[in-house]
């Protein structure tokens, strides 16, 4: 079984806004970081993606936040998303979280300020645009193990 059927099968389709809404709270997190320099926001943080990552959508913290407080007082949603691609975004913000967690933690400021930055790039394009990178780092991902997958079999 491949990884992203295995992702799906454990994480159903996922309500947009959710992802949006999660991409808005890890984009105050993650400038409240940088105006801090806080490591240890930073690895809390770190903590969300992992949740998200390995955990899976439904258990990260702000997709649990959305589902109790935020849902219940909107319409249902008129479209859902698999679930893969943005699970694949939460393990990106993962690494990046880990690499900065690391950087703060360890003395490297530069290091822990950079990670954290294209960290917060990435949340900041979902929150604000929509435009989920770490969802379009999984396509084409995903069309290029296709295409190879292709070439080995002809």
């Amino acid at each position: 079984m491949s990884t992203s059927a295995a992702s799906t099968r454990r994480d159903p389709p996922v309500d947009p806004r959710g992802v949006r809404f999660s991409a808005s709270v890890t984009t105050v997190v993650l400038a409240l970081v940088l105006i801090t320099d806080s490591g240890l926001l930073l690895a809390a943080q770190t903590v969300v993606f992992a949740f998200g990552s390995i955990a899976g959508l439904r258990f990260a913290p702000y997709s649990v936040l959305f589902r109790v407080l935020v849902a219940p007082r909107l319409a249902p949603p008129t479209q859902r998303e698999d679930a893969a691609p943005v699970r694949f975004s939460q393990t990106v913000g993962l690494v990046f979280a880990v690499v900065g967690t690391a950087g703060y933690l360890g003395g490297l400021t530069v290091l822990g300020v950079v990670a954290t930055a294209f960290a917060l790039a990435a949340a900041f394009l979902n929150a604000a645009f929509g435009f989920c990178l770490g969802c379009e780092m999984y396509a084409l991902i995903a069309r290029f193990r296709k295409t190879n997958q292709q070439g080995a079999t002809t």
